[in-house]
């Protein structure tokens, strides 16, 4: 079962858009920053999704600090395609970051390229 942790502002809103999606061995909670972290580190969940209003600070900020810049990586108010994500994901980034008004549209596009890597 691959775990997914949302948190920042609209994490509530990014659980409940991946949770329709219905993905087959994706659970997905809502978290906070730091809880994340710790469960991130301890292998005890694989993948975390922050929002803020901008996604390029805050949806990240205390994961950046605890996981370290590698594991991480934002979009902004950016747009990905599925192959740019995919590649991320290949690289070994298991924190991302992405703006409010992007949810309908990056939190499926990240769930589903996660549980086609499980």
């Amino acid at each position: 079962m691959t775990k997914i942790l949302t948190g920042g502002v609209g994490k509530v809103e990014v659980a409940n858009t991946v949770k329709e999606l219905g993905l087959d061995g994706v659970e997905v909670t809502v978290s906070s920053d730091m809880d994340a972290a710790m469960k991130l580190r301890a292998g005890q969940a694989d993948y975390f999704l922050g929002t803020c209003h901008t996604g390029a600070g805050a949806s990240l900020g205390v994961l950046v600090g605890l996981m370290g810049q590698p594991a991480c990586h934002t979009f902004g108010r950016s747009v990905p395609t599925e192959e740019q994500v995919t590649s991320l994901l290949a690289d070994g980034k298991k924190v991302f970051g992405f703006s409010m008004d992007q949810i309908d549209t990056i939190a499926p596009l990240i769930a589903r390229a996660i549980a086609a890597r499980s």
